[in-house]
């Protein structure tokens, strides 16, 4: 027990997860590079325009032929982010910055000293930081430790001349986030530091064209700002980043974004529910969350969900709205009115009457992407959705329900800019679906708006009666069977186990735990057991692409990283007796190993591919990692994510995709799509569910109402089950109401498997013990208990996670038949994959 702490001592300590970690490449490296890396980076740069969103413009952009002189200002010139830390980072073979992709782009750069003068400061200031971070580490190693997971220094102030003015500059400003540690609002991370807001404010007065630039993962407080007439949120784009701001500038492509998430003054966001908290967090504002709060309480947002500009303008007019059984559509005309190239959203908002529930104004219920527009051309866009889809849940009834009333059916390109479409009656209440309330109580009650609709005009408006017969109720009777597999009832109890526990390193240690535990494909997350003849199942990290080690060798025991399991970036801040002992630790290469290279494609982050709003774009990017996984036979992607963006504080937005559900579950559905029309490809969703912040995200319980939970935060995986079919779901860290997602009968077996008819596998996210280090309010998540509630594999897996299980069915705390339920998904998995990959092999032979 003593060596198993002290590793996992060690293990937390070296878990700073990637500090500072901002990659700078040297460009891509054509001559050595494969097809399939040319091929996927060529793929996504048709498209990664559309992920970029215009805030305000007013003409100056794009530029000239002849204007290739251009002053570059901003931490996000050479520091240029690519994606966030933590499990989302992606090895991909180089990455040019937005200096060097302004370079190739035949633009000469007037600031190089001042560019020079910044990376000094940067670097002292990266000097400093970690020199702090090493003092807390001695001084208090343990509460340092778990403060400091993740964390990321803020932007520093600086004083160095700038000219103030001239013809073209451009500043990008970068923040980056990720996992194990949340955004704060201060200054250089939500807040713009001193010197941003005068250098800025000092370049938009001073010269004749000038552009803020935002390479950020989420929203940032802009307020202050008017003088700025052209703002462009550039996002985090992956390997394509600085070439596409290049291509947006010279005009060879152009921005058509909308947000997916609300842009205000941090003082707008709404602070009726917790966020941060150590043990308990309460979600107190119910169904409230993002555009939900802002519309219904009319709150004067800076730039409003779905909003978004381009370099020409539009206009859209209602052709026509129809009401068949319970399915409404409308078709829209959608015409380019200004001098450049183009392409619209349009989107469908649904409003719900306050008749028994109370409402927010508007929720989501479609969109849809005008091809690309010519000056003056037009495109007809047509868009539908069904009632019962978006029917409101009732806790005390426990049901679905469509009320009675009316219901207004709008259209436009922002949350707060539509055309009413259509009115819909609904003359009693309809009951669409019949549950139980599994999720237990929050201890509060959800917040209630109290404010008053305006009254609308509504003469003019087509006008339809729903038939209710047209929706036939469905009831969940809660007994859905599995089944075992005779070959699992013929293993003995030992691989039994073996099969529900991540693969471990039997001799224990660090060489199975953090983000690197296979032994098969170096740099891949995990893998189930072998058992016998069967084959591992490999799992990769995701959202931001496949991430692998890009160096690794290969002896007796299998492929290993060169970095070992923890990052060399991370390496660098730790202290020097954890540095000894992790090279004492990490596998080394034989002086005679030959040194192999892997590298994988960075695709956008979540967030940015939702702003495209363009669903085959996001099939794309899944398209893009489903053809890595076939080349480094991956078979499980753990991602995509799609959390809901509840707080802009929440370090780990960047992976996800939006404030709304539907969003959320639309663009997780598409990636999907993408991703398992390839051989032994499948996804993992990620992560089941209500988890929305990194502080003490192990251990903190999210204390949320059954109709927030299945309104919003369970409806996006609900919406991708529907129009995806994702192999796997990992569960979240977090309790949800004082119990482990992960050992929720409830939420798994009932919702999941039952409510949602999910049948693939459900895995825990990669649990290492930690409550040794500090007191908490409660315990960490048991094996068994995971395969009690229908999960099917505890991740990563080690040797007293194995001995759990075995214990438990001595002491008939588990049953067998529930650990071969588990386990012959596993083994099914294992097989599916192994008789496709045999019939695939024989098929390419034959021909």
């Amino acid at each position: 027990m003593t060596i198993k702490i002290f590793s996992l001592l060690i293990l937390t300590l070296v878990s700073y997860n990637l500090i500072l970690g901002i990659p700078i490449y040297d460009g891509y490296e054509i001559n050595n590079t494969n097809s399939y890396e040319i091929n996927n980076i060529n793929k996504l740069n048709e498209y990664t325009s559309e992920c970029t969103v215009l805030l305000r413009k007013n003409g100056d952009f794009p530029l000239s032929n002849n204007e290739k002189q251009i002053y570059l200002y901003g931490n996000g010139i050479r520091n240029t982010i690519k994606g966030g830390t933590g499990s989302g980072e992606v090895n991909s073979r180089s990455f040019d910055t937005i200096e060097k992709a302004f370079i190739k782009g035949g633009y000469e750069i007037l600031t190089t000293n001042f560019l020079n003068e910044y990376d000094k400061v940067y670097e002292q200031a990266k000097k400093d930081f970690k020199n702090k971070l090493q003092r807390e580490s001695i001084f208090h190693p343990i509460s340092s430790i778990i403060n400091n997971i993740g964390v990321i220094m803020p932007e520093p102030e600086y004083d160095i001349p700038f000219d103030k003015e001239g013809d073209i500059a451009i500043y990008v400003l970068s923040r980056i986030s990720g996992e194990g540690s949340d955004r704060k609002n201060i200054k250089g991370d939500v807040q713009l530091t001193s010197t941003e807001r005068r250098i800025i404010s000092a370049l938009s007065y001073g010269y004749k064209k000038f552009m803020l630039v935002l390479n950020t993962g989420g929203p940032v407080d802009l307020s202050g700002l008017d003088s700025v007439q052209n703002i462009l949120i550039l996002s985090q784009l992956g390997v394509n980043t600085s070439k596409t701001l290049v291509d947006i500038i010279s005009g060879n492509k152009y921005p058509s974004g909308k947000l997916t998430t609300t842009w205000s003054k941090f003082e707008d966001y709404p602070v009726i529910g917790d966020f941060g908290n150590e043990s308990d967090t309460n979600y107190k504002e119910g169904i409230y969350v993002g555009y939900r709060y802002f519309d219904t309480l009319n709150v004067d947002v800076m730039f409003p969900f779905g909003f978004g500009l381009g370099y020409t303008d539009f206009e859209y007019d209602i052709m026509s709205a129809n009401l068949i059984g319970e399915e409404f559509s409308v078709e829209t005309s959608v015409k380019n009115i200004g001098n450049f190239k183009g392409k619209e959203v349009l989107e469908l908002y649904l409003t719900k009457p306050n008749t028994y529930l109370d409402e927010p104004y508007q929720i989501l219920v479609n969109f849809s992407k005008s091809k690309e527009l010519n000056p003056y051309e037009e495109d007809i866009i047509k868009m539908n959705f069904k009632l019962s889809d978006f029917a409101s849940y009732d806790t005390q009834n426990e049901n679905y329900i469509l009320d009675e009333g009316s219901y207004i059916v709008r259209v436009g390109n922002s949350s707060r800019n539509t055309k009413i479409c259509g009115v819909i009656q609904i003359g009693t209440r309809i009951s669409v679906k019949r549950v139980k309330n599994k999720l237990g109580n929050p201890g509060f009650e959800d917040f209630v708006s109290k404010s008053i609709r305006k009254e609308e005009n509504l003469i003019n408006v087509p006008k339809f009666i729903l038939d209710a017969s047209s929706i036939q109720e469905k009831v969940i009777n809660y007994d859905k069977t599995y089944e075992i597999s005779e070959e699992v009832k013929a293993l003995s109890n030992e691989d039994k186990a073996k099969l529900v526990i991540g693969s471990f390193n039997s001799n224990g240690g660090l060489t199975s735990v953090i983000g690197s535990a296979s032994s098969t494909i170096a740099g891949a997350a995990g893998e189930t057991a072998k058992i016998g003849n069967l084959k591992p199942v490999i799992m990769a990290d995701g959202p931001a692409g496949l991430r692998l080690a890009k160096d690794y060798y290969i002896d007796k025991d299998g492929a290993h990283s060169l970095e070992g399991s923890i990052p060399s970036s991370v390496q660098e801040n730790l202290p020097g007796a954890a540095k000894l002992v992790l090279n004492v630790v990490a596998p080394k290469p034989d002086k005679n190993a030959e040194i192999l290279h892997q590298y994988t494609t960075a695709i956008p982050i979540g967030t940015a591919i939702a702003q495209s709003w363009n669903r085959e774009f996001a099939e794309v990017c899944g398209d893009v990692v489903g053809t890595e996984m076939e080349i480094f036979h991956v078979h499980l992607w753990l991602a995509p994510a799609l959390n809901i963006h509840r707080s802009i504080l929440c370090g780990r937005n960047y992976e996800y995709f939006s404030e709304d559900p539907f969003i959320s579950g639309a663009f997780a559905a598409s990636i999907t799509n993408g991703v398992q029309r390839h051989n032994n490809a499948f996804v993992t969703i990620k992560h089941y569910a209500a988890n929305n912040q990194e502080t003490n995200r192990y251990l903190n319980s999210s204390n949320v109402s059954e109709r927030a939970m299945r309104e919003i935060y369970l409806k996006g995986f609900e919406i991708c089950l529907n129009q995806s079919k994702p192999k796997s779901v990992m569960t979240s860290y977090n309790l949800l109401n004082g119990i482990h997602t992960s050992e929720s009968k409830a939420l798994n077996n009932d919702i999941l498997r039952n409510e949602f008819n999910f049948d693939g596998i459900i895995m825990t996210d990669w649990i290492v013990g930690m409550t040794f280090m500090k007191k908490d309010k409660y315990p960490e998540p048991t094996p068994y208990k995971v395969i009690q509630a229908t999960g099917d594999i505890y991740m990563p897996g080690s040797k007293d996670d194995y001995n759990n299980i075995l214990d438990a069915l001595k002491k008939n705390t588990l049953s067998i038949e529930e650990l071969e339920i588990s386990a012959t998904r596993i083994y099914n998995l294992a097989k599916e994959i192994e008789f496709s990959s045999t019939n695939n092999y024989q098929l390419n032979n034959f021909m």
